[in-house]
């Protein structure tokens, strides 16, 4: 029996603040204001959870949710 490889069992990379900020052309501050005010999901990472990624998915909602 084959085993699945470990490449098609990974999740999507999360994207970072400036990830996002490219794939929208806007400002760095303009998606943390969307990440303060509720409108995009992250997940906080690092010991101190001060590190935000987000999922793709979540990104994918927060650009049908608003887009100009």
């Amino acid at each position: 029996m084959k085993r699945a490889s470990l490449r098609n069992d990974r999740p999507p990379a999360l994207l970072t603040v400036r990830d996002v900020a490219e794939l929208d052309r806007v400002s760095m501050k303009t998606v943390r204001r969307a990440i303060a005010s509720g409108l995009l999901q992250v997940v906080r990472v690092g010991p101190s959870g001060r590190l935000v990624r987000i999922d793709p998915a979540a990104h994918a909602a927060y650009r049908r949710a608003h887009r100009p």
